[in-house]
């Protein structure tokens, strides 16, 4: 007879965590499932055995506590998990909205506010943060792959990207590979990461959230404008307004199920890069 109901264990969790590991999931990926996971322990704590209907009720407790979207994303911890401990039979349907093109424009990050953001970021003395912004505006990067921007590769215009299991081409804008190899003379940076901590490791990126959040402050921009992401929104916006181009959009951002080698026919490279430089969001310096 199957089983109808389950109990989280110590040890469920640490062999989750390392199939998880196993199946090559990044590590922002990982300690996002953990999280989550562990909200999903706090709320099921009582009543012991958990079954269908418990699991109905988080559900039911994430639409109210949580965006839809975050709701969605804490469901998918979770379905994996049942899958994980062989339970995927009581597994949760994702929350289904109705879909709209209204964009929520409060939300929404403008050009003038962005190049503000920057504008402050640099004569606040954050030099850093505001060469982190302009690089992920102009290559709609996420934020977790600025660790790929090494200077032995600055010079060539060309950053190859290895995220979500595939790899993928990043082309640098003429003005962004101006900036770049600037701030790269003038910090000495030979090789190894653009930006860094000053003992020279990766970034994190919840420091970079936070530093935007006060530079926005000072700036005068309102502060749920302000996060990393919201970059590479405004980047996608720019692009397709300004090119109308929906499949090329989709490889630079790296939503494309379609071979990168596709790239490279017919031109496809000279065609992205004089769509690329048609985002005009950089301010050209002198």
């Amino acid at each position: 007879m199957e089983r109808k109901t389950f109990k989280i264990k110590k040890k469920d969790m640490l062999q989750f965590q390392q199939y998880l590991q196993e199946r090559e999931n990044s590590t922002a990926t990982i300690e996002k499932y953990m999280r989550d996971m562990k909200k999903f322990q706090e709320f099921a704590s009582e009543g012991g055995e958990i079954g269908k209907e418990k699991l109905l009720q988080y559900k039911e407790w994430l639409m109210v506590h949580y965006s839809v979207n975050s709701a969605n994303s804490m469901l998918a911890a979770l379905n994996q998990f049942l899958v994980f401990i062989g339970m995927g039979r009581l597994r949760i349907k994702r929350i289904r909205t109705q879909k709209t093109n209204i964009h929520n424009d409060k939300k929404e990050l403008t050009k003038k506010e962005f190049q503000l953001l920057v504008r402050t970021a640099y004569s606040e003395g954050k030099e850093q943060l505001g060469m982190i912004m302009e690089t992920m505006s102009a290559t709609g990067i996420r934020v977790s792959e600025l660790k790929f921007f090494r200077a032995e590769h600055i010079r060539s215009g060309m950053i190859k990207v290895w995220n979500k299991g595939k790899y993928r081409i990043v082309l640098i804008p003429t003005v962004l590979r101006k900036k770049l190899l600037i701030y790269m003379n003038k910090h000495q940076i030979k090789s190894g990461l653009i930006f860094r901590t000053r003992t020279g490791k990766e970034l994190n990126r919840s420091n970079i959230w936070k530093d935007m959040k006060r530079i926005a402050q000072k700036a005068g921009i309102a502060l749920e404008k302000v996060f990393p992401h919201n970059l590479r929104h405004l980047f996608a916006r720019t692009f397709y307004k300004e090119t109308n181009n929906l499949l090329n959009l989709a490889d630079i951002l790296g939503h494309s199920s379609l071979e990168v080698t596709r790239i490279y026919a017919s031109n496809g490279l000279e065609e992205w890069k004089r769509n690329l430089e048609k985002v005009k969001l950089l301010e050209i310096t002198t």
